[in-house]
């Protein structure tokens, strides 16, 4: 398992549109957070990405792009995408490569039968690609407040850690 403080695991994968993303592309210009789910148009994978795209531009206030990682295809991800108006980007990791570098391709257990699935994972990754948060096991309900609320700190260190707040 990754930790904080780590080199981030480099990564190149497609994006929706059939473009290459890489951790490069935001090296000294943006923080990345890179989640992984398991599956397009899926309930909780559904309520993750549509709780980071109501918060897109507080994410962009804070100099950070969010990025989602599954095993789908880009034209899946593109159906999902317009599916819901989502205004993230996400990478089709189709050969798991990038799922095995961050270590979120695990077995499962479901009603007695083991497979493999993508554990449901966030990887804060600053502006010189260091891994400034590591987060296994999401709840996807609330998440993206929880991850913005960790990129403020982030990006001011001297601010008192503040709970989410019903503004």
């Amino acid at each position: 398992m990754l930790e904080k403080a780590q080199a981030a695991p480099m990564f190149r994968s497609f994006n929706e549109n059939g473009q290459l993303v890489s951790l490069n592309d935001y090296y000294n210009e943006k923080n990345v957070v890179l989640y992984f789910y398991p599956k397009d148009d899926t309930p909780g994978c559904t309520i993750e990405a549509n709780q980071f795209t109501a918060l897109i531009d507080d994410f962009a206030a804070e100099d950070t792009v969010i990025i989602g990682v599954s095993k789908d295809s880009c034209e899946s991800h593109r159906d999902f995408i317009n599916k819901f108006g989502l205004k993230i980007q996400l990478l089709a990791d189709t050969s798991g490569q990038l799922c095995e570098s961050y270590g979120v391709w695990r077995e499962r257990e479901k009603e007695g039968v083991k497979s493999m699935a993508i554990f449901r994972s966030t990887f804060i990754i600053d502006k010189q690609g260091v891994l400034a948060d590591v987060i296994y096991g999401v709840t996807p309900d609330g998440h993206a407040q929880e991850v913005l609320d960790k990129i403020k700190q982030l990006n001011n260190p001297e601010a008192p850690e503040t709970a989410a707040s019903d503004e």
